[in-house]
């Protein structure tokens, strides 16, 4: 029988193998149990659907490197046997077998001493564009500052424009606030954001999939935006443009049977014409205040959460 520090070995050996989600190492690992699966990508004793995915580094074993690394930055892990793991908001993105992008995260790198389960407890996810107008920024810090002041926690990834204003937002009110980011928590991205996530490791959660020393890529940006939508009870776009990021958020969360909501802007701003066009084409629902957030968002109650993957939609909202 393994024990728990086996256990949290093999989630990490895995976790810089495969960096991010791996929808056919994750049926491994549920068929097998993680001590064999690591086993089996050491030993390359894998399905035909594994070989690809875990080929370039299943030599790489920096375990105790990456260990050290996150303790260092007054970081942990959190694996799925743990009592933090937040099961249920996961449980959404373990169904998305068919979908090599949709997995759960084998397990995530997490900076801050607030419990993971009890932050998402509550939690809206507002996001939008980079390069925020001043309306943008406006109606962002009222909204994300009035979710926190009520108790909601406010997630996002960090980024410039919308997510940095939103976590400010939270903080200002004294607020709960968890950024979510797309590399290892030791490399914040971008740079000049390394005092905000400080800031909000204070009293929040910074959570990463990727571990110690990984740098952003494009693609794991859009992996990120799963877990923002997947740790959240609904998707708030605060604004957007036509081509912005925030509408691959919006997917996730349409998929993971969360609420989606924007923020209609000027007809005359071309940074609001992305949350006119989820709105007019049914993607998100027209929110304009605090009360038709909270409104739409629930909160979700756990004992419907098994609905969503039979296909209904009895979600019951309070």
């Amino acid at each position: 029988m393994s024990t728990p520090e086996e256990r949290i070995l093999a989630w990490v050996y895995l976790s810089r193998v495969v960096l991010g989600p791996c929808a056919p190492l994750a049926a491994l690992i549920d068929a097998v149990g993680v001590i064999e699966a690591a086993r089996a990508v050491r030993e390359h004793d894998l399905p035909d659907a594994l070989r690809g995915p875990t080929e370039a580094r299943r030599d790489a074993d920096r375990v105790a490197d990456d260990l050290a690394a996150i303790v260092r930055l007054g970081g942990r892990v959190v694996t799925p046997d743990d009592p933090e793991w937040p099961a249920w908001r996961m449980l959404g993105l373990t169904r998305l077998i068919d979908d090599p992008d949709g997995s759960a995260p084998l397990v995530l790198w997490v900076r801050g001493a607030a419990s993971l389960t009890a932050c998402t407890e509550r939690a809206v996810a507002v996001v939008g564009t980079r390069c925020a107008s001043g309306y943008g920024a406006h109606a962002t810090t009222e909204l994300a500052g009035d979710l926190a002041a009520r108790g909601w926690t406010v997630v996002s990834g960090a980024a410039y424009g919308i997510d940095a204003i939103a976590h400010r937002a939270a903080l200002a009110v004294g607020g709960t606030t968890v950024a979510v980011l797309a590399c290892g928590l030791d490399r914040p991205y971008p740079l000049q954001h390394a005092r905000l996530l400080a800031e909000i490791a204070e009293t929040g959660l910074v959570v990463s999939e990727y571990p110690p020393g990984i740098t952003a890529h494009r693609h794991h940006f859009l992996a990120r935006n799963r877990l923002i939508a997947g740790l959240a009870d609904a998707v708030l776009v605060t604004e957007a443009g036509v081509r912005s990021g925030a509408r691959n958020t919006v997917k996730w969360g349409r998929r993971l049977g969360r609420p989606t909501l924007a923020v209609p802007g000027p007809i005359t701003s071309a940074l609001s014409v992305g949350c006119h066009r989820m709105i007019r084409e049914g993607e998100a629902v027209l929110v304009t205040d605090v009360e038709e957030v909270i409104s739409e968002a629930g909160p979700l109650r756990l004992d419907d959460v098994g609905s969503q993957g039979s296909g209904t939609h009895r979600t019951k909202r309070n």
